[in-house]
């Protein structure tokens, strides 16, 4: 992509931070979508729970990437936080797929990048799943159909929209893998339940070069896994993980005391997903980190 100006919902979070970072370093021009009063010329107010955005903000902007929304592993899933993690996912989408649809076409965003998840496909098994299945039942299934289905507008508009379809993303800083670090430093990593459940992951480096790759080339659109072409079961992680850190991984947490923490949330640490990325290997897309222990090591090494 020439030099742009891109607009980033969700900023500072883990991937949009290191994607406007990347963006940033590349001579684009980042826009970020603030909940306060903005503070500089690169920021832009949006109420995502209201479904409130300054429209006007955006005008010029190449693209508009959505990567904002409530934790789904940060707490327990009580029905209001439950609430709050849809609202903040679907209520923010559509507002700014409105927002990008309302604009005149000439100072309208070429392409609208709204994150979503393999939560999309819930429990897989051992069955491996592609763009072409449908999605699975519960909350996640539920929530992720939603949150790209508020994405419309923009598509009807005639905006290229694209949806990235994240898995588990492998980086110290943030996400399940955040936590995950400190435990196996501290020599009280282990399996989850009986380890075999696959667990979907990314590399940030190649989450980051996905989304790139996704905003740049022209004609891809709708919904793209951002996992890596080798899904890895939790046993396999847990072995990586201790060889990595040079830890040993002498604990495992049983399925019901995982249920008794985690509530609902168990399911998804429990649960298997073993989902491939088809669609961005067919369009030209190399990963860097294939497998769970390059993975691991790029993210230990950070």
């Amino acid at each position: 992509m020439e030099r742009s100006r891109i607009a980033v919902a969700g900023a500072s979070g883990l991937i949009g931070d290191a994607l406007a970072r990347s963006l940033t370093a590349d001579g684009h021009e980042v826009v970020r979508l603030v909940r306060r009063a903005p503070r500089t010329a690169d920021e832009v107010r949006w109420d995502p729970e209201r479904g409130s955005v300054d429209a006007a903000g955006l005008t010029g902007c190449d693209a508009v990437v959505n990567l904002a929304g409530a934790g789904v592993g940060d707490r327990r899933w009580t029905a209001e936080y439950k609430a709050r993690i849809r609202s903040s996912r679907v209520g923010g989408t559509e507002a700014l797929a409105r927002a990008v649809a309302g604009l005149p076409e000439d100072v309208r965003p070429r392409v609208f990048l709204n994150g979503s998840a393999i939560g999309y496909y819930g429990e897989t098994g051992d069955r491996t799943v592609d763009e072409s299945a449908p999605p699975g039942e519960g909350f996640l299934p539920e929530l992720c159909v939603e949150w790209e289905a508020a994405a419309a507008p923009a598509r009807e508009a005639g905006v290229r929209t694209v949806f990235s379809r994240t898995g588990l993303v492998v980086a110290r800083g943030g996400g399940a893998w955040g936590r995950l670090f400190p435990l196996f430093r501290a020599g009280l990593g282990g399996r989850m339940g009986d380890g075999s459940q696959y667990w979907s992951f990314v590399a940030l480096h190649d989450e980051v070069a996905a989304l790139r790759h996704l905003l740049d080339t022209e004609g891809l659109s709708g919904p793209f896994n951002v996992t890596a072409p080798q899904p890895a079961t939790n046993r396999e992680v847990t072995e990586a993980m201790s060889r990595v850190l040079r830890r040993p991984a002498l604990f495992a947490v049983p399925a019901p005391v995982l249920r008794t923490v985690l509530g609902e949330m168990a399911g998804d640490v429990l649960g298997s997903a073993r989902v491939l990325p088809a669609r961005l290997l067919e369009s030209g897309f190399r990963f860097a980190f294939p497998g769970i222990e390059g993975a691991i090591r790029a993210a230990a090494a950070r």
